[in-house]
């Protein structure tokens, strides 16, 4: 899904008409203001209302009217197209990139893909589940090198990691 944006989660459903509450990824959430449509699994759904609540972003989706309809989005992610002129400052990338990106060490020792990343507020936390489950922070010290081209990203790891094991 290299051409969509997570944008972030449907946590539950918000009243009884089918609003669903999502929580967003980006700390800007007036970056909802301008969405038309989303994509939820392989379905699009047009946004006919939004709000604010806390930190939390109410969309009103067509088509979904009642709480049993928002029960079926419950924890799914949503997505939009990632736009045209999406061209980042070097070294930022969004998260769809980095998901399933292939991490190696500087010796050339395939580590697995990223699975998952986390926010911890300092800086992200890419997740390797598979052959051997490693937390990388995206730190410089660490992260050596990303090339979305190759779908690689070469890692310095920290000797206590043991992931040779």
């Amino acid at each position: 899904m290299k051409d969509f944006l997570n944008i972030g989660k449907i946590s539950k459903f918000h009243g009884i008409k089918g609003d669903v509450k999502v929580i967003p990824l980006n700390k800007d959430m007036e970056d909802f203001d301008d969405l038309k449509e989303v994509m939820i699994e392989d379905t699009f759904y047009k946004i006919t209302h939004i709000k604010y609540l806390n930190d939390k972003v109410i969309l009103k989706l067509e088509g979904i009217e009642s709480i049993d309809d928002t029960l079926k989005l419950k924890n799914k992610e949503v997505y939009i197209e990632k736009p045209e002129e999406s061209e980042l400052p070097e070294g930022v990338f969004y998260t769809s990139d980095i998901e399933g990106i292939e991490v190696y060490d500087e010796k050339s020792v395939f580590l697995g893909e990223v699975s998952e990343i986390i926010e911890t507020g300092s800086n992200d936390v890419y997740w390797v589940k598979e052959p051997k489950e490693i937390l990388i922070p995206a730190i410089d010290e660490i992260i050596v090198s990303i090339s979305l081209e190759d779908n690689k990203m070469v890692i310095r790891p920290v000797a206590e990691w043991n992931y040779e094991d």
